[in-house]
Parts: structure tokens; sequence; C-alpha cells
């Protein structure tokens, strides 16, 4: 059987069947090189995400020294000062107050108005694709169509939007498990770079507001719903790292699993009324977020096992979603798959409050593809990133067939 191992190119390559491992040897497993309380059943993993004995940080109710955990590296705080004051990363109350205010922006009947502007666009970089004869989906497609719908909702002009991806990762890097001093020094040094970017726009913004998220916060300031500028600043990158990341890794994921499963290609191309499930069951699939972390604010048992107080769960996702006690043959891609209660978007308070806009990127995509380009196929195999929390690929080389 497969070990888990989030550093092994192999288990990287293909996680699953060590998940399967997992679950079998039961609900709650201690995984010594992380220090963290691994959780690979669905029904665990949807009940903690809701369970408010759990939490995102610990520091509204302790300090590091009574939650018995030493502080960050005092040259790691541009980081960590970004971070935490992101929605995220807080629990209510002030969780509460930040993500009623961004929630406006994500209704259902604003990002509806949202969709002609994402169809057109990604319709334009599918032409552009198909007049190239093919390229990198990722850096063609998957990429410029998410980032520049999040920039455009805050606000950032087009000239100012080459930084944001390169930003983007290298602060994403210190959400993997044990992420090195070089990974480190790479986040702390974006932190300072796009929050020092944040800080003059939203100064722009004070003077001459916009149509815009940005304006709209600073507005929300004036009338007395308070944002703190750091918690601005902290929102806004959250919402360009969120806003994008999981999309962009669902895409090339997918496609990659299509191309790979070629008949439920050949399917969804012969009917494309598939695309909303499809778009559903490629998330399950191969899972863009394969983990996330909980902090143990008061000691929990899970399967007669006391997980402290302190301790650190790592839920996973990506094992989550191939349970077998909630998906009928997990490890089939089936485009048809009518009951999919994936939780590739989390649950509990922090469920994602750009999954709608996600969705319509991802079926947005989709259809200008099948509809481009119907004879799209791989050209090269693709490199996977030596990621394990956020997973994607290098790039994924296609051309026209």
């Amino acid at each position: 059987m497969a070990a888990f191992d989030p550093w092994d190119p192999a288990f990287l390559a293909d996680p699953y069947p060590a998940y399967a491992e997992l679950r079998a040897k039961g609900r709650v497993q201690y995984f010594e090189p992380t220090n963290q309380w691994l959780v690979p059943h669905h029904a665990d993993v949807s009940a903690l995400l809701r369970d408010r004995r759990l939490g995102r940080t610990y520091q509204h109710r302790f300090t590091h020294e009574e939650f018995g955990r030493t502080a960050p590296p005092a040259e790691h705080e541009p980081f960590h000062t970004l971070n935490d004051h992101g929605m995220l990363d807080l629990e209510p109350p002030d969780h509460t107050r930040i993500r009623r205010l961004v929630s406006k922006a994500f209704t259902p009947r604003t990002v509806e108005r949202l969709v002609p502007y994402v169809t057109g666009l990604a319709g334009e970089l599918v032409d552009r694709l198909v007049e190239a004869g093919g390229g990198d989906l990722l850096r063609d497609v998957a990429e410029p169509l998410p980032v520049a719908v999040i920039a455009e909702m805050l606000g950032i002009p087009e000239s100012d939007r080459a930084p944001l991806r390169p930003w983007s990762a290298d602060i994403c890097g210190m959400y993997e498990l044990n992420p090195s001093e070089d990974t480190a020094a790479r986040a702390v040094r974006a932190s300072v770079e796009f929050t020092e970017y944040l800080r003059e726009l939203i100064a722009e913004r004070r003077g001459k507001p916009g149509d815009d998220l940005i304006s709209g916060l600073i507005a929300a300031y004036d009338e007395g719903d308070r944002l703190t500028e750091q918690e601005m600043i902290s929102t806004c990158v959250l919402l360009l790292n969120a806003g994008h990341e999981a999309t962009v890794n669902a895409t090339v994921n997918g496609w990659y699993a299509l191309f790979r499963n070629p008949e439920q290609l050949a399917a969804l191309r012969a009917d494309h009324s598939l695309v909303p499930r499809a778009v559903e069951e490629l998330m399950r699939y191969d899972t863009p977020l394969q983990l996330f972390e909980r902090w143990v604010l008061d000691e929990i048992e899970i399967d007669g096992t006391t997980v402290p107080r302190g301790a650190e769960i790592a839920l996973l996702f990506g094992s989550a979603n191939h349970d077998p006690a909630v998906f009928a043959d997990p490890e089939r891609l089936d485009l048809t798959r009518a009951d999919n209660p994936h939780i590739s978007f989390s649950a509990g308070i922090h469920y994602c409050i750009g999954a709608p806009l996600a969705r319509i990127e991802l079926t947005a995509s989709m259809r200008a593809l099948l509809e481009k380009t119907p004879t799209l196929t791989l050209s090269k195999p693709p490199n996977r990133k030596p990621n394990f929390v956020i997973r994607g690929l290098e790039g994924l080389s296609v051309e026209l067939g």
C-alpha cells in the first residue's frame, strides 16, 4: 500500500491510494513529521469544519505560551501580519464583521452580473489559444481568467496586474507543510511588496473612489462599518489569492483528468449540458486544496482518541472527496455523478465566499474550450508542482489535434 508522505514525488503524483490506507487505519492518526492529527473521512472532516471547538486561530483566546506554541520568528512578521488579519485566519467576532462587509460583493445578484464579462473574457482567451494553434492551458487560459476577474472586482488597473500572480504564489508557499526558510523569505518579500502596493492604491481610492470593492470597503468604513487599514489590505490579498489559486488549479487538474479519461471527455464533448456536473466532479476527483488546518481550542474526542487543546488538526479534503462511504466508486471519474457533496469549498463559517464566482469561471472556460477547441489534446505530459496542500501543475501543454 502507498504511504502518506507529502514530500514524496510518487505520493504527490497520486495521493489517493495513500488516503485509502489512512481511512482503513481509522478516523484520526497522529503524523509526527508535521505534529498534526490527520482526519481522512468525509463525515469527520465535514463535522469538524463546523465544530466551534476548533479554530483557524487561537490568538483570540490564548497567547502563544498559554497554547503551548512558539511565536513565529520575528523576521516572518510581515507575512503573519498580512495573513493573520484576513478573514480566513480570524474567528468571530472579527471574522463575522469582515465577512459581512465582503459578502456584499459576492451576493448571487452581484456575481450573476459578472457572467457576461467572465464569459466574454474566457472566449477571448480561448480564441487566442486557437489562433496560436495551442499552447499552455495554464498560462494562456486558466491563470489569466480568474486573476483578471478578481483584479477587476478589486479595482486593480490592468497595468498593475503583472506582479499579482507571483506575489500570490510566493505567499501561498507558506501554506505548505513545514515550509523552508527560502520559502518563508519569498513570502515575506511578497507580503511587504503587496502591502505597500495596496496601501498606495487604498490612499488613491480614498481621494478618487470608483465602482470597485476597495472603494466599497472604504465607503463602509466612512459609514461606520469599520475595517482597519491592515484588515482592508489583508482582505484584498486574501480575495486575490483565494479568488484565483483554486480556480487555476481546478482548471488544469480538471483538464488533465479529462485527457486521462478519454471516454468521459468524449461524453462531455457530445453533451455540453454535462458541464455543471463536470465542474463539480472534477473538483472532487482531483481536489485543488488537499488539506485545511484547524487548531484545537478545546479538547475533542474522535473515535475514542482524545486530541488535546493546543494540537493541530489536518482535515484531508482530498481524502474526504474520495471516501467510499459517501461517493460510489470514488476513484472513477463520472461526469454524470448527481449526488456529489464534495467539500472542495470547505464548510461552516469559513465556507469559500467566492464559490459562486469560481463556478462561473470554471463553467465559462470549460464551455469556451469545448465549443472552440473540440479536438483539443494533450501535447506532452505535464509536471506536477512539488506542493501537497495546494495541488496543481507547472503547466498543461495542449494542441488543437
